[in-house]
């Protein structure tokens, strides 16, 4: 498959930056002043959509606390798709609730475009989210009861903004969901519907949009329609997109390749090619055997002695999404 580079945009969204703050129903979002010296400059939009410094998350007390994020230090690139891969439990779904504002960290900083969105109130973050940030979802997130057209302004009418019909027509047309805007979601496809998730994202122009396993649910040909829209919007529309995935196939679709385990990023891989991201996993799953074979040499024969024991997760489900 042949890749291409995202362009840095020079784009006319309605970003924001350290001098700018929101005041939308009198609920202003809150600028802030950073001392961490490496990453003040950020504030200015110099090609960080978004970024975390020192960032933790635990769950539980005590004797079961579980660490899901372990002092995270990450920046997202403007213009750029990024894919978080990692295994189960490794912190790569929480890494994203906690930088769309969908979960507060433990401790640490969020930012996006400059303002920091773990200190923000509900109020403060469903403005953001309405403004600044797109959302796809593994399991669409469609209003079963209304059309195509009807779900993807729905943000935009629910925030009372002005709609674009030439962006909209613009999107629809890349999207290829000409001929179905006014059927149902129950009348559309797996991958219609998760097309029609990636228009209502992209259709008020939000500085970065987080997807979360947005081809779980698809086949092959769906999955490959998605993922090349999403490269498309960042190709062509400058769009910033951060995108949770456990197959390496999604993930070679993107600029940037994140690889977290317990907590913390193990790899960061530019321009990666599929294979090189199947061979990133092949050698942590020949680490985990090693030390796995190691662990079993020292244990006794003795067969009531080597009894495995349950294990039980204290992580707890994911957060609410997020409303429109």
């Amino acid at each position: 498959m042949a890749r291409h580079s995202a362009h840095t945009p020079t784009s006319t969204d309605t970003s924001l930056t350290a001098d700018t703050a929101h005041k939308t129903g009198g609920s202003s979002i809150p600028k802030t002043t950073i001392n961490h010296t490496e990453t003040a400059g950020k504030l200015a939009g110099d090609g960080v959509v978004a970024y975390a410094v020192d960032l933790s998350k635990t769950y539980g007390t005590k004797d079961a606390v579980v660490t899901a994020l372990d002092h995270v230090h990450v920046e997202f690139g403007r213009g750029q798709m990024t894919a978080i891969m990692g295994p189960s439990g490794s912190g790569k779904s929480t890494l994203m609730h906690c930088m769309a504002g969908l979960d507060t960290p433990t401790s640490g900083q969020v930012f996006v475009e400059g303002l920091e969105v773990s200190a923000m109130n509900q109020r403060q973050l469903t403005d953001l989210r309405r403004k600044e940030i797109g959302f796809i979802f593994q399991s669409f997130n469609l209003v079963p009861t209304l059309t195509a057209e009807e779900n993807i302004l729905l943000p935009l009418q629910i925030s009372r903004k002005p709609i674009d019909r030439a962006w909209f027509d613009q999107i629809v047309r890349v999207v290829g969901l000409e001929q179905r805007l006014g059927h149902r979601p129950s009348q559309l496809s797996g991958g219609q519907q998760q097309r029609v998730a990636c228009a209502r994202a992209m259709m008020a122009r939000p500085s970065v949009i987080f997807a979360d396993e947005p081809t779980g649910n698809l086949d092959s040909r769906s999955s490959r329609e998605v993922l090349s829209f999403l490269q498309d919007s960042v190709r062509e529309y400058g769009q910033s997109i951060v995108m949770v995935t456990h197959d390496p196939r999604a993930a070679s679709y993107a600029n940037r390749v994140l690889v977290l385990a317990d907590g913390q990023i193990t790899q960061d891989m530019h321009e990666p090619s599929y294979e090189q991201i199947l061979q990133v996993f092949a050698s942590e799953g020949d680490d985990d055997q090693q030390s796995a074979s190691e662990g079993s040499d020292n244990q006794p024969n003795n067969a009531a002695q080597t009894t495995a024991q349950p294990t039980t997760s204290t992580q707890p489900t994911n957060p609410s999404e997020a409303s429109l």
